[in-house]
């Protein structure tokens, strides 16, 4: 098994850099490449793209901290009120935060630069290598980056810089990290990295608010209150009952490439506990007087009239809806709905998954969901209780 310091050896060998940054990234690494080594299974597919993986975050770590030290001036710019999307995957989510991006005065995590933020965007002249030519990586038996490679991408990545993200456990059984990161793991630091590399795609650009999209954030808003004090968020909702599963086949699709050895009723699990976990987090955040930093919508309203639900949000936000911004709303959705693959339904036992014994554990957020969604016609004010 290859160890911290290995690991840390090969991204300096490959960029000629020393400077790491804080160590905050180290207890999550080892944590991972333990797992790696005693609960994942890899097969040769999953050792060739996991470690290069792992060594490419620490390595783009390097040259974040070196273009910071060449450019102290980056730490300058703030980050100021994001936007940030959360909320259960598979819940809409993905399409307001494209809608979100047809907004030409916003700024977002582009998708190409999410796992390689370095070189600073602003710095690369001409067509930049990073943009993908065509679809982008295939991982399981799905296209993971869609046709649009300027579309946003989630958090999942910035926060794998500092190694304690969802991310990990998309690709690779790994139960000891899994549960280290929901029960024992500070995300106050990994999500300051963020905000710092943030900072440094933004820089030489021109000033734009940031809209974010991380469904695993229900987990940890806490910290991300702490380092983005000022964040409003938009939560998505839908039946729990209609995702989980799906979420849980989504992983074994992407595992699955990566082990010969897919134990889907352990996928299961892990997904009914980390997501009744975030939904009760959310809940407790919210319910102490955080409630006006939050706007709500329902999948089925989002599926009805998103442009409708993007321009209550907006009036929320205090921001108008331009004419431009409209139109290029209108014209992706005209566009997704003629792309959009038709659902896949998974056989809930083959992840030992009983729905009617999921709902419970549900019941709480369930109820508050629809109270939120289910406000009288929106006139701008937060719509908390």
């Amino acid at each position: 098994m290859p160890t911290v310091t290995d690991i840390k050896t090969l991204a300096v060998e490959q960029t000629g850099l020393t400077d790491f940054g804080d160590d905050s990234f180290e207890e999550g690494l080892a944590i991972l490449l333990s797992a790696l080594d005693t609960e994942a299974r890899l097969n040769q597919r999953g050792q060739a793209f996991l470690y290069p993986r792992i060594i490419g975050y620490l390595a783009q770590r390097l040259q974040v901290e070196d273009w910071y030290r060449r450019h102290p001036e980056i730490d300058e710019f703030p980050i100021v009120a994001p936007v940030i999307g959360l909320g259960l995957p598979r819940t809409g989510s993905t399409a307001l935060s494209m809608l979100l991006a047809q907004d030409p005065d916003v700024r977002y995590l582009r998708r190409w630069e999410s796992s390689q933020p370095c070189p600073p965007p602003s710095t690369v002249v001409g067509v930049d290598p990073r943009v993908p030519p065509d679809k982008g990586e295939m991982v399981g038996t799905r296209y993971h980056v869609p046709a649009d490679a300027h579309g946003p991408m989630e958090c999942h990545e910035l926060m794998a810089l500092d190694f304690k993200s969802h991310l990990f456990q998309s690709f690779a059984q790994v139960p000891a990290y899994s549960t280290w990161l929901v029960e024992k793991a500070d995300l106050t630091m990994t999500l300051a990295y963020q905000r710092r590399v943030m900072k440094l795609l933004q820089w030489g650009e021109p000033t734009r608010p940031w809209r974010l999209k991380c469904p695993s954030h229900v987990l940890w808003l806490d910290a991300v209150s702490q380092v983005f004090p000022d964040a409003r968020f938009v939560m998505t909702h839908r039946d729990p009952t209609d995702v989980i599963l799906s979420v849980a086949d989504l992983y074994a699709d992407i595992i699955g490439t990566f082990t010969d050895h897919v134990d889907r009723p352990y996928i299961g699990r892990l997904n009914v506990e980390h997501w009744s976990l975030g939904m009760d987090r959310a809940l407790r955040f919210r319910e102490d007087a955080a409630e006006d930093r939050f706007y709500d919508i329902d999948f089925r309203a989002m599926q009805a009239d998103p442009i409708g639900e993007v321009t209550g949000l907006y009036s929320w936000l205090g921001q108008p809806v331009t004419d431009e911004f409209a139109a290029r709303m209108g014209s992706w959705w005209t566009y997704a709905a003629a792309e959009r693959e038709a659902s896949s339904h998974a056989d809930p036992e083959a992840f030992d998954i009983d729905l009617d014994q999921v709902r419970p554990r549900f019941a709480r957020y369930t109820d508050r969901a629809d109270r939120w969604t289910t406000r009288p016609a929106r006139t701008g004010v937060p719509h908390g209780d």
